[in-house]
């Protein structure tokens, strides 16, 4: 590492979803250790960072909270580029959000690098009660678009 740079990896991040799903709050909670169940919503995008030990290195990340609104689409777009990791996130008290995956996954695959990783989650897994979405929907769903990806983009 040299002295000019305070980290040995820059890494960044992404987190895609529709609006509502808890995005800022997932965020807020790794990078702040803090919760809020108060619902904000991202103007464009946000972000924090949040630099870890791995082994002997210092890994910086950046993770970007992107706004869920169709709106912000062409916002977020740019903030593709050189991106490490894309979480894509669903909230699992509500089907619509986890019925939007799929157009989510195409929009990381044409704006995205083609060997950025993606990360399927499903938030909001205190709210079970109310459950709309069953974690073998998720499950399953996730390799369904992983291996069928060039089918959705077509």
């Amino acid at each position: 590492m040299s002295s000019e740079t305070q980290y040995d990896y820059l890494l960044k991040y992404l987190i895609i979803g529709n609006s509502g799903v808890g995005k800022s709050c997932l965020l807020l909670r790794y990078a702040e250790d803090e919760y809020s169940d108060k619902h904000i919503i991202t103007i464009g995008v946000d972000f924090k960072i949040k630099t870890l030990n791995v082994d002997s290195y210092k890994v910086k990340t950046n993770i970007w909270d992107t706004a869920g609104q169709e709106r912000f689409k062409n916002i977020t777009v740019s903030y593709y580029k050189g991106a490490s990791g894309v979480m894509l996130v669903y909230d699992i008290t509500d089907l619509e959000s986890f019925n939007k995956l799929g157009e989510w996954l195409i929009e990381v695959e044409k704006n995205a690098p083609n060997n950025v990783y993606k990360i399927l989650i499903g938030n909001k897994s205190d709210l079970s009660e109310n459950r709309q979405v069953s974690y073998d929907q998720g499950k399953v769903s996730s390799l369904f678009y992983l291996r069928n990806l060039q089918t959705l983009t077509e």
